[in-house]
């Protein structure tokens, strides 16, 4: 039997070529990446990009690959691990009104990919969570790539877990309350920092 333990993913840069047994397709990795992940605005990637923006922000080094199952979503170079919430006003379907803006925040079993086991107690993972709202509100003029269109939030994870209220969601009006007005991208890395030392104190 092949070795069957994990495997990490290794950096690419878009110009590995598709190819049969070692003949070029005319076609590289760059292609692919066009094809399937240009939509942005979708749910699903403007998560993943609020990942990397909120990364940028925190100055997590981005040479290496985005773990796509870790139990949390980022960890800085002090060690502090961040969980990224995104949501949106404008989606890439037809809409008859913006899309209400509330964030899921359940606690989950961690699963630890090295042993390939799920931990039996549900909790949230990280120390501090960022929630990332793109807050533009003009289809036309819509780019998840210009940062000033984002707004962010920062809550310590003791904050959430304290909540007398759903501890599955979170809704734009709650997390006001509990976190104040939104923050801006240049804002974002000293926030995180005063939410740490506010989550070890709670």
């Amino acid at each position: 039997m092949s070795n069957l333990s994990r495997r990490y993913p290794t950096r690419h840069n878009g110009n590995e070529p598709l190819h049969s047994n070692g003949r070029p397709l005319g076609l590289k990795l760059l292609d692919f990446w066009s094809w399937s992940a240009s939509d942005i605005v979708s749910n699903a990637l403007r998560g993943i990009l609020a990942e990397f923006i909120v990364a940028s922000a925190l100055d997590i080094d981005l040479n290496g690959v985005r773990d796509e199952w870790g139990s949390y979503d980022l960890i800085t170079q002090d060690g502090i691990r961040i969980e990224v919430k995104s949501a949106a006003y404008l989606q890439s379907w037809e809409q008859s009104h913006y899309s209400s803006i509330i964030f899921n925040v359940p606690k989950t079993r961690a699963w630890n990919i090295d042993t390939n086991i799920q931990e039996n107690e549900s909790r949230r993972q990280a120390q501090v969570y960022v929630f990332a709202l793109l807050s533009h509100k003009d289809k036309s003029t819509l780019d998840p790539l210009n940062i000033a269109q984002w707004v962010f939030y920062v809550l310590p994870t003791a904050v959430l877990d304290a909540r007398t209220r759903s501890q599955v969601s979170i809704t734009l009006c709650s997390l006001e309350k509990l976190a104040g007005p939104g923050l801006s991208y240049f804002n974002l890395k000293g926030a995180v920092v005063q939410a740490t030392k506010e989550n070890s104190t709670t």
